[in-house]
Order: structure tokens, then C-alpha cells, then sequence
């Protein structure tokens, strides 16, 4: 990937949006039972963002390997690859008006192939491919967008309830330009009839809120032969305008 473009923009100081709590899940949902105990117990109290919310480190290219942003190549040996369907996945990171967000430090990871991830604790007896790791990052560009290459993984069970299953899905880590503007998120595949069976993705309220979580096929952006590609866009939370006396709440 090349290095990071210099820009003369100013860079955006003001505290973010607040989090439409009605656009996500309530924070008790008793069919994914590890909400009962984590949720809170109090009522949720809504404070203006801090300083240190609304600032944030600032990553450059240089901190990424060759390979970072392949799955398929970056834990295998030399001459070997990742086994399973060969996929890309791309997209934009924007914030809330629909900015591209540059800059932005994303770390994915994953199952493979055959739903299993690669750590000691894993229940799920399917094999390990010895070439897949499991992980990688990139950064965005000046527009917010990046680009990954990994396998289609597997869905899997989990101890939930007595047969609950997990639709194939990739999780995000997203650090934006502050602290408050920090995401981590899942990507499910557009057509997986186990996404509106999933405990989890039943607690969101909101069918548009699980479609937006949904990467949807891109034939366009395939290699012929070799992979197909699935465009996911990631919003964060945006900034609110300098504060003015007449509008508080900024624009």
C-alpha cells in the first residue's frame, strides 16, 4: 500500500453525534444470554464528549506489513495459501454525513473456512488450516476507502442456546479520529438464511440497521478465476460544527 497522502485541510476538532440509542441494540436482550449479566443496571446517563473522547492517535501507512491486508497469504507458508472460497472485501468508511474518513485504522478477524478460529479456548472441533491466521489490518485512504483479501469463513455453533448457530461473518475494529468515534462491528454476507436466525443479530430493533450490516455481492469488483468481492461501507459517529450561540447543539 503506498504512504500516507499529505493534506492543507484543517483537521475537525468539535465533540461527535450522540448514538441513536434506538438505532442500536438495547443493552438487555435475555436470548443472547451473556446481556443479562452485562448490561447495566442503572439508568444510562448522557454526558458531552471530553477532550480525550474527541481526539485520538493518528496512524500512518508505514505501520503496515506487505501483507497485512491478506488473510489468504499473511500466515501461510511460502508457496501456499488460505484453503477456501477466495473473496475481497472493499467499501468506505464514512462518518454520519457522509464523509469518507481518512486515516482510519481497521483490524478484521475472522473464522476460517470451516468456522473455527485460530485460539486455544475455541470449542468448535471442525479443522484448522494451518495456513490461516485469521487476522489483518489496513488503513483507509484520503476518500475512507480500503480493500481486504481473505476466505469466505464458516458459520459456527455456539453455546447459547441448545442449537444456536453464527451466520459467517467477519468482525471490524474501527479507530477513527477520536476516541468516541471508535467501532467495533460484525459483517455478515448478503443471502445467509442463519443472519435472521442469530441471537445476536436479533436484538437490533431496526431491519435497515441489520441490512446495513449486510455486505452485498460485487460482481464488478471480482478477479475472474480467482475471487469474488462483497462491498461493505462502515459509518462512525460524525462531528458536530463549531458551536455558535444561536445554535448550541452545532450543525
Amino acid at each position: 500500500m503506498s504512504g500516507a497522502t499529505l493534506s492543507n485541510r484543517k483537521p475537525e476538532t468539535g465533540a461527535f453525534y450522540q448514538r441513536d440509542l434506538d438505532w442500536h441494540p438495547p443493552a438487555y436482550t435475555p436470548q443472547y444470554k451473556t446481556s443479562v449479566l452485562r448490561s447495566p443496571q442503572k439508568a444510562l446517563l448522557s454526558l458531552d464528549n471530553t477532550l480525550s473522547e474527541i481526539t485520538g492517535p493518528v496512524f500512518g501507512h508505514n505501520i503496515l506489513g506487505e501483507l497485512d491486508n491478506d488473510l489468504i497469504h499473511n500466515f501461510a507458508k511460502a508457496g501456499e495459501s488460505a484453503i477456501g472460497p477466495r473473496i475481497i472485501v472493499h467499501g468506505h468508511v464514512l462518518d454520519e454525513r457522509g464523509r469518507g474518513v481518512d486515516g482510519v485504522l481497521l483490524e478484521f478477524w475472522q473464522a476460517n473456512a470451516g468456522g473455527r478460529y485460530r485460539h486455544r479456548k475455541e470449542g468448535y472441533m471442525a479443522p484448522l488450516d494451518p495456513n490461516f491466521g485469521g487476522c489483518g489490518r489496513t488503513i483507509t485512504d484520503e476518500n475512507g476507502y480500503y480493500c481486504l483479501r481473505t476466505i469466505q469463513p464458516g458459520p459456527y455453533p455456539w453455546p447459547n442456546r441448545a442449537n444456536d448457530w453464527r451466520p459467517a461473518h467477519i468482525h471490524f475494529s474501527a479507530f477513527g479520529h477520536g476516541f468516541a468515534q471508535r467501532l467495533i462491528t460484525q459483517m455478515y454476507f448478503e443471502g445467509d438464511p442463519l443472519i435472521w436466525k442469530c441471537p445476536i443479530v436479533d436484538t437490533i430493533p431496526d431491519r435497515e440497521a441489520i441490512e446495513g450490516l449486510t455486505a452485498v455481492l460485487d460482481m464488478e469488483a471480482t478477479i475472474p478465476m480467482d475471487a469474488r468481492a462483497y462491498k461493505f461501507d462502515i459509518v462512525l459517529r460524525g462531528r458536530r460544527s463549531t458551536l455558535f450561540e444561536n445554535r448550541r447543539e452545532g450543525n
